[in-house]
């Protein structure tokens, strides 16, 4: 696995964590256009059929802590 990767592989772990904390440093972590990208995506988690229940669970509350985060 490259560098790269990895860090990918690691943001998404924070960011599905359900812990506030690192749901925040991960976002805050990403330039403008992939934090538009991961709102978008977390978004079809929660909405579209084929994702696991925690799954769900998962991406809304990065959505909830990220939109806390925001106001």
């Amino acid at each position: 696995m490259d560098g790269q990767q990895e860090t990918h592989e690691n943001i998404w772990d924070m960011l599905l964590s359900r812990q506030p904390v690192l749901i925040e440093k991960a976002f805050a972590f990403l330039e403008s256009d992939q934090q538009k990208a991961v709102m978008d995506h977390l978004q079809r988690m929660v909405a579209e059929p084929g994702w696991q229940p925690e799954q769900r669970v998962s991406a809304q509350a990065a959505l909830n802590t990220i939109a806390d985060h925001k106001t």
